[in-house]
């Protein structure tokens, strides 16, 4: 039995495993032949539908490899109540401007007004945009620097957490850092150092860095690399969660 070409086509895209392709074959074909058009012209609007498929399934991929502790994007960010935060500064960030100078963002503030939720929203576009993003606790980061190196894997375990062009570190001073631990912690900072770029957010203000770190010099060290070339977002004002308990207790 022969095949028609319509027929051959279809096994064709079944076996390409071209799915979104097959399924709207004949879709695209009725529109062709209503609207007379041009063979190149039907064949783009075809595979259209296959790109745009693929394209958001990596971007989902892109975000879930990103580990982010809430899908929260910039739309959710409440710049009415923490009006200190300049809405055009963080749009800015969304646009990635800062990637491609390997620059770095610090969010600076009290627990609890945002600065997590901004650095996972510019993440989130970044992972978006197909741009390698990771986010970490400090403390796990260390933890598995730390777990690293009695397993004789430090140096893969750097390279890991080198290679993203945006790695997020949040929480930086929450828990006090013994000295050996901070130089576990300065090497990450290092290696990305003018080469990648990195967002922290943390509630300590940056004179007292050397009581988190345990050691002056050790805290300058890592000081001097991330502010080299960062933009520091201080926000002050009420927290969040204080809000939406007050909020909640309103209701």
């Amino acid at each position: 039995m022969t095949l028609t070409s319509y027929q051959q086509a279809v096994r064709n895209l079944e076996y390409l495993k071209l799915k979104q392709m097959q399924a709207h074959l004949n879709e695209v074909v009725d529109f062709s032949i209503r609207n007379q058009m041009p063979f190149m012209d039907t064949l783009v609007k075809l595979t259209s539908y296959e790109i745009d498929v693929r394209e958001q399934n990596m971007i989902h991929a892109m975000v879930k490899v990103g580990a982010f502790p809430h899908l929260k994007e910039l739309s959710d960010f409440d710049f009415s109540f923490q009006s200190s935060v300049n809405r055009e500064q963080i749009l800015d960030f969304i646009s990635l401007r800062f990637i491609e100078g390997n620059e770095n963002i610090v969010f600076l503030g009290p627990s609890g007004v945002g600065k997590t939720h901004l650095a996972t929203s510019i993440g989130i576009a970044a992972a978006k945009k197909r741009t390698s993003t990771y986010f970490i606790k400090c403390h796990d980061l260390i933890q598995n620097l730390k777990r690293a190196m009695l397993e004789n894997r430090l140096e893969a375990r750097l390279k890991h957490y080198t290679k993203y062009k945006l790695l997020i570190i949040d929480e930086i001073g929450y828990l006090p850092i013994e000295p050996e631990d901070a130089k576990l912690f300065f090497q990450p900072i290092d290696m990305r150092y003018e080469k990648r770029s990195t967002i922290f957010t943390t509630n300590v203000n940056f004179i007292s860095w050397d009581e988190v770190f345990r050691e002056p010099k050790r805290a300058n060290a890592i000081l001097d690399r991330i502010l080299h070339h960062a933009t520091v977002v201080t926000i002050v004002g009420e927290s969040y969660r204080l809000k939406d308990h007050f909020d909640h207790e309103d209701k």
